[in-house]
């Protein structure tokens, strides 16, 4: 009756009503809002780089055109690329790119970068950006690659703030965009850090993406202030540093040029950190080509006195047969756990020293080096590769933990390092005090090389650790986590796989499982 008359007096309302009443029956309770992507913006537009679209496609095209005759590889698997406003360093940054193929279809892309604006003491993956915007569009993230980073080793975390600014990775986009025919997702990292044995870590984490289907962009300008002509020396010791692929030569290359007395010299690398995780996943495998070299007195020639220096280089794989194959990779990992490893009273002591002493180095600010001779000498198991983690505790609570699964430094180095990390470095944890070290227990655990099980029968809970590998999700239980809970061997292996590899209950029902031992002391 009330609408009857408000129809009479207002005809439109029945019309509005309809409209309302159809809209409402055409809803579904069911549908959810789907949130806003998250885009990270375009920040350097217009500063590094053109902001309009025309004008910056324009300019990378211009770039390009350069090197539209230089030769590219089919088995590129990386590239170290200057990140300087286009204007300076865009001649050879084109370079770098002009090497990949345009029509190669990589699965994702690992952009690595030195950080500007933030000091991390590890890395920063962006785990929150679904895409990055630059004025050509937007580049797709690989946010579920970026997230298991970050449950892989807590080196690897994710603050914004290192990328909100940062260039290092933006400047490269364009050229992606106008390289590549279709532009994979791209998973940003930012490293900043002075331990050697954090970017050793993270060369671990990227290893197994350190393949075919991926590509690696490692972003890096060289030589910061110098002069002109001491810009070429000081590079040229770098770039031949770079191409022998050898990462201790790298870095006392960089150290002779700091120690030179080069005039305004500030660095000889402002990404050396990306460059030497780079290298540290670089074995016999691989060929390193050097493709251009300018500074930017050789594009502005009004201040020769202080200049910046560009390298490229195109990071190639060699042929397959001269590579390990996949299967002899395989059927490595599935040697039988090693017989004869043991460790000696001797051996235990001695680790538990070193370990003790890395950590008291640490409370002064000094990484400590055990003697290498020395040990060799008496301990000579100790020179073997294993993995290894240390664990920190106090009346039996946690207080640090951080180790590697398999060793590529001798066993002492890697005891000395975990225990460090452990104790200054475990972002759960505030950096463990002077004044707790005399209440802190330290525990061992090195690890012996992993087997392969095709059933679960063949594992065996408090004296197997499981190791559950799917693509590239993976993750791992010592052995000793099955005295602190009363889990059964199918719990086990679902918390493993649920909690630690990122795969679902149960995920490790269709993934490889691998067994190890643990010597705990």
């Amino acid at each position: 009756m009330i609408l009857d008359t408000l129809f009479q007096i207002l005809p439109t309302a029945r019309w509005f009503f309809t409209a309302v009443i159809i809209t409402m029956l055409n809803m579904n309770p069911d549908d959810k809002q789907m949130p806003a992507p998250k885009v990270r913006p375009a920040t350097q537009a217009g500063s590094f780089y053109e902001s309009d679209p025309k004008a910056l496609a324009k300019e990378v095209d211009g770039y390009l055109a350069r090197h539209a005759k230089d030769s590219t590889y089919a088995n590129v698997a990386a590239v170290i690329v200057p990140h300087a406003g286009h204007y300076f360093s865009g001649n050879v940054a084109a370079a770098a790119y002009s090497a990949i193929p345009r029509d190669k279809q990589y699965k994702r892309i690992f952009m690595l970068g030195p950080s500007h604006y933030e000091w991390l003491n590890g890395a920063s993956v962006n785990t929150e950006a679904d895409y990055y915007a630059t004025p050509l569009g937007r580049v797709k993230v690989d946010r579920e690659t970026a997230r298991q980073l970050t449950l892989a080793d807590t080196v690897f975390t994710y603050r914004s703030k290192a990328h909100d600014r940062e260039h290092c990775l933006e400047v490269q986009l364009p050229f992606l965009q106008r390289r590549m025919k279709t532009v994979p997702p791209i998973v940003p990292i930012i490293i900043s850090t002075n331990d050697f044995m954090q970017m050793r870590r993270m060369a671990e984490v990227l290893k197994p993406y350190f393949n075919d289907e991926n590509l690696f962009i490692i972003s890096s300008d060289f030589s910061h202030y110098p002069a002109y002509k001491d810009a070429y020396k000081a590079d040229g010791k770098t770039r031949d540093a770079i191409l022998t692929g050898d990462v201790e030569k790298f870095i006392l290359a960089v150290e002779e040029n700091r120690r030179s007395g080069i005039p305004n010299l500030s660095t000889s690398a402002c990404g050396e950190d990306p460059i030497i995780t780079l290298m540290l996943m670089l074995d016999q495998s691989y060929d390193i080509k050097h493709l251009l070299y300018q500074n930017s007195g050789d594009i502005d020639h009004h201040d020769p006195r202080r200049v910046v220096g560009y390298h490229a280089f195109a990071i190639l794989r060699k042929a397959a047969e001269s590579k390990p194959s996949v299967e002899k990779t395989a059927a490595a990992a599935s040697e039988p756990l090693t017989t004869g490893f043991t460790l000696t009273e001797s051996d235990k002591n001695m680790l538990k020293q070193i370990a003790r002493e890395s950590i008291v180095a640490g409370f002064e600010g000094k990484t400590y080096h055990p003697d290498s001779k020395a040990i060799a000498a008496s301990n000579p198991t100790l020179t073997k590769k294993c993995g290894a983690f240390v664990t920190l505790t106090q009346r039996g609570q946690l207080r640090g933990c951080i180790g590697l699964m398999s060793g590529s430094l001798p066993l002492y180095e890697t005891v000395a390092e975990m225990a460090h990390s452990a104790a200054f470095e475990d972002p759960r944890f505030d950096p463990l005090r002077r004044g707790e070290f005399d209440k802190t227990d330290i525990e061992i655990s090195v690890i012996t090389p992993m087997r392969r099980i095709k059933s679960i029968d063949e594992f065996e809970l408090h004296r197997h650790g499981i190791y559950i590998k799917k693509g590239y999700h993976s993750g791992t239980f010592l052995p000793q986590v099955a005295d602190e809970v009363n889990w059964t061997k199918e719990e086990f292996l679902g918390h493993c796989s649920r909690d630690k590899a990122g795969l679902g209950w149960n995920g490790w029902r269709d993934a490889e499982l691998y067994i190890y031992e643990a010597i705990v002391f």
